[in-house]
């Protein structure tokens, strides 16, 4: 029995869910989002979208919570949208963006240029005394996150000094350095 599956997930105003064959569209102000699926049904009733399993089978018990989630995700992203914030810690680390061109300063003897997708929007700041950060915004939580993780991917925060690209309040673990 998943009890996030047997949840149902309110429509906000503003937002309209259509099923289709194995498909559903989720339409709100900030765009629009697909999502095929497989061995559940999806219904829609009085503002709620309603996820039932088809059968009780191994592979429709692990999807049921798996699909709940991502039309969730979906619904919330359309109306509200999800945003990751990424800090940059390191002396000379910086990050610039001109429209949805990213531009890191990461140490390395050549500027990283990134070209992000339409879908997703960037801001920097970068403020005297503090750490740059990386604002990025979308409607799509799976390509907000695969956009974090690949500019984090850039600089790893090390375990000694704690330098690199890490999310705003994430805690690395520190090691002690060497004992003399």
């Amino acid at each position: 029995m998943s009890r996030i599956g047997n949840n149902p997930v309110v429509i906000p105003s503003g937002v309209t869910v259509t099923v289709k064959d194995n498909t559903i569209t989720v339409k709100g102000k900030l765009g629009e989002l697909t999502q095929n699926f497989d061995v559940v049904d999806v219904k829609v009733e009085d503002n709620n979208v309603l996820i039932t399993r088809s059968s009780d089978n191994k592979e429709s018990k692990a999807k049921h919570g798996l699909y709940r989630s991502l039309v969730n995700n979906m619904v919330k992203g359309v109306s509200e949208g999800w945003s990751k914030e990424l800090e940059l810690v390191g002396v000379g680390y910086r990050a610039s963006n001109q429209g949805n061109t990213l531009e890191l300063a990461l140490g390395f003897s050549h500027n990283i240029v990134l070209s992000l997708a339409e879908e997703v929007k960037v801001e920097t700041v970068s403020d005297k005394g503090k750490n740059p950060i990386i604002k990025l915004t979308s409607f799509d939580k799976q390509l907000v996150g695969q956009v974090a993780a690949k500019i984090r991917g850039f600089r790893r925060p090390e375990p000694y000094k704690g330098k690199g690209i890490k999310f705003v309040g994430e805690i690395i673990r520190r090691k002690a350095g060497k004992s003399a």
